[in-house]
């Protein structure tokens, strides 16, 4: 009997491989995806895409957004007493 399906590719080295969807990026983050959506409204968060229902967020602009969010520690005035 022959099969008649595709075999199925992995999204990793698909279509979507240097993409994330919005729940993943929660989980990394550690945030919720509330949060994530509030982001978005505010323009505050990593830029994204919307397909259809669905929100990916592009890996190499996440990694970009996460540097732009690192500041440096103000040193403190004055020295030793």
């Amino acid at each position: 009997m022959m099969t008649t399906e595709t075999p199925r590719r992995s999204t990793a080295a698909g279509l979507l491989g240097g993409w994330i969807s919005r729940f993943d990026l929660a989980l990394e983050l550690g945030v919720t995806v509330d949060t994530l959506r509030r982001w978005e409204a505010l323009r505050f968060g990593p830029p994204c895409v919307r397909v259809g229902r669905k929100v990916y967020y592009r890996r190499d602009a996440v990694h970009d957004w996460l540097q732009l969010q690192e500041v440096p520690v103000p040193r403190r005035a004055g020295g030793r007493r």
